[in-house]
């Protein structure tokens, strides 16, 4: 069988190889792409989710993003680590939600249990009309999704975006809330700035494995959070909201409430 890593990383193509010779890369390639992930990443090339694995956009304590090319397309490949760092921030609403979907006991078939989970909730929210990157495939702790961007550039996540026209952002986001309470009958449990990308002038959510269902008894604690979240960052924009006003343009009043 071919080299995991080789297949991967090919010498002669694209920037990473050179790239990752640097010390920066040289860590992020080794901490994310251990012999497991590896194996995955090859079984996925194998069934054709992408050609090779180019370069890392985003990376955290949890897990790291990278672009992947897919012929003449790109794809966003998410690697979460193995390991006990991924669960060790999560609020217990969220483990309650894993240990009935799973009865895996071992953090790597948690950490297969929750790439599956993400796969799923993105599956679910594209259904219902939420803007989300549309899952392809998963194996693993490895997770592949559209690639939100142009010309193999990443859109910015919301925090780091120049916005024009904050008015036309919340009725956007507004929109895509509405779509995830109603027909997605979500609540994304950690929503900000940070993990909302912001592409053509319009939000695209992300990093939604810990999302829960809107009828739980958390989920309105949850959401107004995420509220409070971006009512500070409107605020940020000269943008004028209150948490409450928010709240009722989304149509928040069924959450948290069993039907």
């Amino acid at each position: 069988m071919s080299n995991p890593q080789e297949m991967a990383f090919p010498r002669r193509k694209e920037r990473f190889e050179v790239r990752r010779k640097e010390s920066q890369d040289r860590k992020v390639l080794d901490e994310f792409f251990d012999h497991a992930t590896l194996l995955a990443v090859s079984r996925l090339m194998h069934r054709g989710a992408f050609d090779t694995v180019d370069y890392p956009i985003s990376t955290g304590k949890e897990g790291g993003v990278f672009r992947a090319t897919k012929g003449s397309e790109y794809r966003a490949v998410k690697v979460y680590r193995i390991g006990n760092t991924t669960f060790r921030h999560l609020p217990p609403y969220t483990l309650e939600q894993l240990g009935r979907e799973t009865s895996v006991g071992n953090f790597a078939g948690l950490i297969s249990a929750w790439t599956r989970r993400e796969h799923t909730i993105l599956g679910q929210l594209t259904a219902a009309g939420v803007r989300v990157p549309k899952p392809h495939v998963h194996f693993r702790n490895v997770l592949v999704m559209e690639f939100i961007g142009i010309d193999g550039g990443a859109a910015p996540r919301l925090r780091d975006a120049t916005i024009d026209d904050a008015a036309a952002l919340y009725e956007d986001l507004v929109a895509q809330l509405s779509l995830m309470i109603r027909p997605g009958r979500l609540v994304h449990g950690d929503l900000s700035p940070w993990n909302v990308l912001y592409w053509e002038g319009k939000c695209v959510l992300i990093d939604v494995a810990q999302g829960i269902p809107a009828d739980h008894p958390e989920a309105r604690r949850l959401l107004d959070r995420d509220i409070a979240n971006f009512v500070r960052f409107f605020k940020g924009l000269d943008f004028r909201v209150t948490k409450e006003e928010f709240l009722r343009a989304i149509g928040a009043d069924h959450v948290g409430k069993r039907s």
